[in-house]
């Protein structure tokens, strides 16, 4: 059973800064993608990042391009989202998804597995 548990959330003044992880486990992670999404009250899930195997392509929400950089740690089967420049418009629970294929995609109906989401505030 794959699980992703994500991390670091949390309450942050806006231009702040913090660092989502997600940590991957149930199955080899070979040959997949990892993103983040984020869903804000009322509002659908919208996609804000995601991330080939290799690493070697990476793809951003113009929302949030560059301010934010996703990376991962395959040997830790961990992906991170450095989150710089901090807006309250980013305050959000943001969710970690994988799909195996190694492509990115920005439809969540792409991604077959989920965290639970950690809390994202950004305060003005």
């Amino acid at each position: 059973q794959v699980q992703l548990v994500e991390s670091g959330g949390g309450l942050v003044q806006a231009g702040g800064s913090l660092r989502l992880a997600c940590a991957a486990s149930g199955r080899t992670f070979s040959s997949s993608a990892m993103a983040w999404f984020r869903q804000a009250p009322g509002k659908e899930r919208e996609f804000v990042s995601a991330i080939t195997y290799s690493s070697a392509r990476t793809t951003y929400a113009d929302s949030v391009k560059g301010r934010f950089t996703i990376s991962r740690d395959n040997a830790k089967n961990t992906v991170y989202l450095q989150m710089n420049s901090l807006k309250p418009e980013d305050t959000a629970v943001y969710y970690c998804a994988v799909r195996f294929y190694d492509y990115n995609r920005i439809y969540s109906s792409d991604y077959d597995y989920w965290g639970q989401g950690t809390q994202v505030t950004v305060s003005s």
